[in-house]
């Protein structure tokens, strides 16, 4: 290594090193300051211009308070707390590690045919019996016996909000839970929210109403899966005419060694062969997590397609008159790894530890019957004054809905930034929830509360 070569090396390492015990991150100033020996602005630029590109640190921020932090402290502390939220069983373990290693260490691999044509409906399972049991217990609801798809009707306009939301925000839609009941139940957009995300939040109410309204129609078949994807890319996709259309060129994954079927004759072929398969399914949550890991793994569509697989696996429970999926509290990250544990290595464990938990935690805010209480949330243990002071504060003040959403976000910048997210849909939650059956928790007077509703449900 020359001498050039050889000092480029240790002012980067230098950088690193003075990362290392920041996980907030670091302004360019700070880091200049301690340098040792001296090195000009302008050469510090490039260095951390390298490092970026080369994905060792990344930039937070906005452009006048830029700062620079390690790629691997954010994302081990990410795993770390998604995974501690979120108990993963070894294999998924084992998974997570395997999928979490640098790109160019995991093998590239293409669409495997036989890992669809060797699933033999009722025979094969993806959920064990235990598992199957388990989700029934957690899905019963107080119209099991009615005709189908009536609960949903009965809870539509809470699902509508939290399963758009929720699927939304899957996709990195910076929209919040207010923002959301605001803008389908008023048809207000949000604030410094872009078109993109609005759009997002509409289609999936779209979709929503689309499977609960047509419950008869509605199943695994052309139709349905075809129309799901038209309600739920319009006016997003770069051709519109490729809404509800298959895709006849070929895609890659981010962040993924895998690639999809390029073919259109085989990606139709396959696309029929799945939905014949999920046709035969009896048993609803088996149907719903087939769906959840093969559609996306054959990415049919030109974009859209983990969307369309979440509210299709609605499909069978919406039949049933059970609980519906609505990915409450559902970490991207490990879902975005449970998918590729299925794309580059066919293996399901991690993804199922995803859909247990979320249809225990999603089934826990819809279903009537429950036989014990369940355990308190730490979160909201742990800010309870926090919560009840700032719903408190509202409520008393009269304050209108968009001026609360605004009064949340800036409460929340307080705390440490892994917790503001989860406290503003906590405040959130409580307030969408709050009634004339359980105000007086938070010690506000009945004309306080009445005159609160009159502004909170104006338009504004």
């Amino acid at each position: 290594m020359d001498s050039k070569s050889e000092k480029i090396q240790k002012e980067s390492q230098q950088i690193l090193d003075l990362l290392k015990s920041h996980e907030e991150g670091r302004p360019i100033e700070d880091i200049l300051s301690e340098f040792q020996p001296e090195i000009g602005l302008r050469t510090l630029q490039r260095r951390i211009k390298e490092l970026v590109q080369s994905k060792k640190i990344i930039p937070i921020g906005g452009s006048k308070a830029i700062k620079y932090k390690l790629v691997e402290t954010s994302a081990v502390k990410l795993v770390a707390q998604e995974t501690e939220l979120l108990p993963l069983s070894k294999e998924g373990k084992e998974i997570q590690h395997a999928v979490l290693l640098p790109q160019q260490q995991r093998q590239p691999v293409g669409y495997n045919r036989t890992f669809l044509e060797s699933y033999q409906p009722n025979i094969t399972s993806y959920l064990t019996d235990e598992e199957k049991n388990k989700l029934a217990e957690l899905g019963v609801t107080a119209r099991m016996n009615e005709p189908a798809g009536t609960y949903a009707k009965e809870i539509l306009q809470r699902l509508l909000i939290d399963l758009s939301w929720n699927s939304s925000r899957l996709e990195g839609n910076t929209y919040s839970l207010l923002d959301t009941q605001r803008l389908i139940s008023e048809g207000v957009t949000a604030d410094n929210k872009s078109a993109t995300e609005s759009q997002m939040i509409l289609n999936h109410k779209d979709a929503i109403e689309f499977i609960v309204q047509n419950t008869e129609e509605i199943g695994f078949n052309r139709y349905t899966i075809l129309n799901l994807h038209a309600l739920l890319s319009n006016n997003l996709l770069p051709n519109p005419g490729a809404s509800g259309r298959l895709r006849s060129f070929g895609v890659g994954i981010t962040k993924s060694v895998y690639t999809p079927l390029g073919v259109p004759q085989l990606i139709e072929e396959m696309f029929e062969r799945m939905l014949e398969k999920a046709a035969q399914i009896e048993n609803p949550f088996e149907q719903a997590f087939f769906i959840m890991v093969q559609l996306p793994y054959l990415q049919p569509f030109d974009d859209v397609n983990k969307r369309v697989s979440r509210l299709a696996a609605n499909i069978p429970l919406n039949r049933r008159n059970l609980a519906p999926l609505s990915f409450t509290d559902v970490p991207n990250e490990l879902y975005v790894q449970g998918l590729l544990g299925v794309y580059e290595l066919n293996r399901l464990e991690l993804l199922k530890d995803v859909f247990m938990w979320a249809y225990d935690r999603s089934a826990k805010q819809y279903a009537a019957q429950r036989q014990s209480l369940g355990d308190p949330d730490p979160f909201r243990l742990k800010y309870r004054e926090g919560i009840r002071h700032l719903v408190t504060e509202m409520v008393t003040s009269a304050m209108p809905k968009n001026i609360a959403i605004g009064l949340i976000k800036v409460r929340a910048l307080k705390l440490p930034q892994e917790d503001q997210a989860k406290f503003v849909e906590a405040v959130e939650t409580e307030l969408m929830n709050l009634h004339e059956g359980n105000f007086a928790r938070y010690m506000i007077r009945p004309a306080e509360f009445k005159a609160w509703q009159e502004v909170w449900n104006e338009k504004n």
